[in-house]
């Protein structure tokens, strides 16, 4: 495994070749001290082969790290984590608002606006000082679906009808606006051709390079309650339900409504300050 004497399988029938560093860079960014890095991919070494899927490999890493660390695991299941915040996306829309409130932004989620031409029901807006932004969000719950070009045409479209009367009535007080689409995996090379072109603002997963989902959840350290292994799927699902979206909203008496107490209750909350504490 070292000499990265393999391949890996990825979920769209890509072949790769294996890259340890890039697996190492991971397990960094998730928090891993470097004993347990190296720990890790060496018993990886032994259950690896050649061809194997992204998702097994990914399975395994994740089950190693868990047992050295249930904070570090969250984190490397990040990703995982945001594609829980469905499956209708009002989850990830609140999330996204809440990455904002943390910049300084005050922000309305699902809120419907007045067009030039006709009205819009808005995912997020975000204001501070003088800039004003409408934030698309587009969530998929599969990883490999991509937000292509036809997605940025329509919203820049509707971006374009809400920006004319959003100058009629506050352009006084706001000379920066800004249209955006936010998703949860990836946008098309089309999509970032057109958005570069138009002025529309893109943020994906790992895009752009400065500002990209991750990059703001790893210095904001808001993470989603999806990450938590302490609570099970259901529990992750009712919270949600109840728009706790972020693990610093967690209390003890938010977690008693669905019935964690005790000793469970301390175990979560534990986690969760792990999770969002400096590192």
């Amino acid at each position: 495994m070292q000499n990265n004497n393999f391949n890996i399988t990825k979920k769209s029938g890509e072949i790769i070749r294996f890259d340890t560093e890039k697996l190492r860079k991971s397990f960094e960014r998730s928090g891993a001290n470097q004993e347990d890095i190296n720990d890790v991919i060496a018993q990886l070494s032994e259950h690896v082969y050649d061809g194997i899927s992204t998702r097994k490999l990914f399975q395994l890493a994740y089950s190693l790290l868990k047992k050295k660390s249930l904070e570090v695991a969250g984190r490397y299941r990040l990703k995982n984590a945001i594609m829980e915040l469905g499956p209708t996306g009002f989850p990830f829309e609140k999330f996204v608002a809440e990455l904002l409130n943390y910049q300084g932004y005050e922000t309305e989620v699902g809120t419907i606006v007045e067009g030039h031409c006709v009205s819009h029901e808005v995912d997020v807006i975000a204001q501070k000082d003088n800039q004003k932004i409408m934030i698309e969000c587009k969530f998929h719950s599969a990883t490999h679906t991509k937000s292509d070009v036809k997605v940025a045409l329509y919203i820049h479209s509707r971006y374009n009808d809400v920006l004319t009367a959003w100058k009629k009535t506050d352009a006084q007080t706001i000379q920066n606006y800004q249209g955006w689409v936010v998703t949860n995996t990836r946008f098309t090379e089309d999509a970032v051709q057109y958005a570069k072109c138009a002025g529309l603002h893109l943020v994906s997963w790992d895009y752009p390079s400065q500002g990209s989902l991750r990059e703001r959840i790893d210095i904001s350290g808001l993470h989603p309650i999806t990450v938590l292994q302490s609570i099970s799927k259901r529990e992750k699902q009712l919270l949600l339900d109840k728009g706790i979206v972020l693990c610093r909203s967690l209390t003890a008496e938010n977690l008693k409504d669905f019935n964690i107490i005790g000793n469970r209750t301390r175990r979560v909350l534990q986690e969760a300050y792990n999770l969002t504490s400096p590192r």
